[in-house]
């Protein structure tokens, strides 16, 4: 069964970005592209269209958004396969829905409703820490949003967290013919102090051996399977958030897994997965390591 790539709209700036990125990837995968309005209409509503022509926000006007975004995906893409759709929901429950069964689920990285002050909306944090698939958020300056960098780069924690994640970043750099930056940080023990006799080398040397090692062993299994994708490697000697937001800057698209919560279906996003949502320079995907 072939699942679509879902990308969520609501009319304005962001989400058509999000849309013109999502049309793009789906043709990358070749994939049919699902386009996705949550629209929670009531008679008495009196919002007006967030795009300020002065129309009731109402499912009419709904209707014409998806059929504009689906129009707009399909300009030069012959190729592409489109759907799209009103849903009469919130837009978290919905797009919630739609991850269970869709390659991933594309946003944009802020949205009408969204609270002022947040570098990333409400619904992308909950989307991304409760979808039950892939949910990429884009952002970032135009240039790698357009995809202008030929990299991928993907966070590693270990083989164990960070399987599902890997195996989708390698598939990115293979559909863009790209190269796969990994990055895996570390840090110098806290007990290497500077007025400490013994020199800090003998500790880092075994450190960085150890976490070049684990690198290797969480990328190999997924390098065997995509031999095209060239690798490079990265132990990073510092806090993960500042190695991943380094390495954005020339990126196209930053990848990253995050885990289930015990006994709890949100995943555990950690403070890594929070920096790399909110001020990364380009697309972000997180994606959830299955039980």
């Amino acid at each position: 069964m072939e699942f679509p790539l879902v990308v969520g709209i609501d009319g304005s700036e962001s989400s058509l970005r999000a849309l013109d990125w999502a049309a793009d990837e789906a043709v990358r995968h070749t994939l049919p592209l699902r386009v996705v309005y949550a629209h929670l209409w009531e008679p008495h509503d009196s919002a007006r269209s967030p795009l300020g022509a002065g129309e009731p926000l109402d499912g009419t006007w709904a209707e014409d958004v998806v059929t504009g975004a689906a129009r707009r995906a399909r300009v030069g893409r012959p190729e592409l396969k489109v759907s799209s759709t009103v849903l009469p929901d919130a837009a978290v429950p919905a797009l919630l829905r739609e991850s269970e069964e869709a390659y991933a689920v594309v946003i944009g990285s802020r949205g009408h409703g969204t609270l002022t002050g947040l570098l990333l909306g409400s619904v992308g944090l909950q989307l991304a820490a409760r979808a039950s698939g892939p949910v990429i958020v884009v952002r970032g300056a135009p240039a790698s949003v357009r995809g202008g960098f030929n990299q991928v780069v993907l966070g590693v924690h270990d083989a164990e967290r960070s399987s599902a994640a890997t195996e989708f970043a390698f598939a990115e750099a293979q559909a863009r013919g790209s190269r796969l930056h990994a990055v895996h940080a570390w840090r110098t023990p806290a007990y290497v102090l500077p007025d400490v006799p013994i020199p800090p080398d003998l500790f880092t040397e075994n450190q960085e051996h150890e976490a070049r090692e684990l690198l290797t062993a969480a990328l190999q299994k997924s390098a065997h399977r995509h031999p095209s994708v060239r690798v490079v490697q990265e132990a990073f000697n510092g806090p993960a958030r500042d190695g991943l937001l380094g390495a954005s800057k020339s990126a196209d698209l930053v990848v990253i897994g995050a885990r289930r919560r015990h006994n709890s279906p949100a995943l555990q996003l950690g403070s890594v997965n929070h920096a790399v949502l909110h001020h990364a320079s380009c697309p972000v995907a997180i994606v959830p390591q299955r039980p």
